[in-house]
């Protein structure tokens, strides 16, 4: 289906600014302050029960920041948690960007989040920031207590990019017999570097996430001499046996939409439980649009409804 009224104008707005990376713009630091999240994003946040700003140890004594937020409604067990990484292609975006998400996630979950502050690229490519969301992961698993959570319950999740680390991490975590994670949301995640699918030639141009941006992002993320690595590029792991469950959303209007379904389709044959929802007449970066998209506040719902299920809870209401 085509993109309705308010998509269209959504993408526009976007692609006026995502159309400049890459092209008139190849500073990752000027593409940075381009994106930043202006002030008045940040007005009126929903309510949670308590956000707190800190960090944890990383790799080589680089300090990790992490947002970590508890819901407003918090029930005496402790609660499930979820380690969130926002996207922006590993060179863009940060906490702030990704705050409104983290916070309805928050809520209607159920979970305490995480918000994963890694280090971005080029300056910091390939393992560090897939390295810091699992430090980040490590950490939460072994302070379970401390941060009043129920450590069996462990959530890995993320955006484009970032579904892309939570994938990854998902794989690390198997291959390093480290936390056990219960659940993985993956949001349109990047998880295969082949710019040849249909998908691509469909939605290569006109959209927020163009065919050439997603090459510059990868050619600022990883080194072709590493792209066939599986923590790099999850569709390339040879065995996708033992994965926590999954629950991945696309978008019909993006140039990962094919990528998504394939991975959604390799993780099936390899007996993990996994949902796959393609949203018609949606576009990449759509799932934080819940204001102003009835397709967003679907695919939020459907996306809390299957965390909610493999966790064993109920679903809540949601909460402007």
């Amino acid at each position: 289906m085509p993109l309705d009224e308010a998509s269209t104008a959504i993408v526009a707005r976007i692609d006026e600014t995502m159309a400049r990376i890459g092209t008139e713009i190849t500073d990752p630091a000027e593409a940075r302050l381009l994106t930043a999240t202006p002030p008045e994003a940040l007005a009126n946040p929903t309510p949670v029960g308590s956000v707190e700003d800190r960090t944890i140890p990383g790799l080589h004594g680089y300090e990790v920041p992490v947002r970590v937020y508890r819901p407003l409604d918090e029930s005496a067990d402790p609660p499930p948690v979820m380690l969130f990484c926002h996207g922006g292609g590993w060179v863009l975006g940060d906490l702030d960007g990704h705050d409104g998400i983290c916070r309805q996630l928050s809520n209607r979950v159920g979970c305490v989040v995480l918000s994963v502050g890694y280090r971005l690229a080029p300056e910091h490519g390939f393992p560090a920031p897939l390295e810091d969301m699992y430090a980040a992961l490590v950490w939460t698993a072994a302070h379970s207590d401390d941060l009043r959570v129920d450590r069996t319950r462990l959530i890995v999740a993320g955006d484009s990019s970032g579904g892309n680390l939570a994938a990854a991490a998902a794989l690390l975590a198997r291959d390093r017999n480290g936390p056990p994670i219960a659940f993985q949301l993956l949001v349109y995640p990047v998880v295969d570097h082949d710019f040849g699918r249909d998908s691509y030639v469909e939605n290569g141009s006109g959209y927020p996430l163009s065919a050439g941006l997603m090459r510059w992002f990868w050619d600022h993320y990883a080194d072709e001499s590493v792209r066939l690595n599986p923590y790099a590029t999850p569709m390339r792991a040879p065995d996708l046996a033992n994965l926590p469950p999954a629950h991945i959303v696309s978008a019909q209007y993006d140039v990962l939409r094919d990528e998504d379904e394939a991975y959604a389709r390799r993780l099936r044959d390899a007996g993990v439980a996994v949902s796959l929802r393609c949203y018609p007449g949606a576009f990449h970066g759509f799932f934080g649009f819940g204001a102003r998209l009835p397709v967003a506040r679907k695919a939020f719902d459907d996306a809390v409804r299957q965390v909610r299920a493999a966790l064993g809870t109920r679903m809540t209401s949601a909460r402007t």
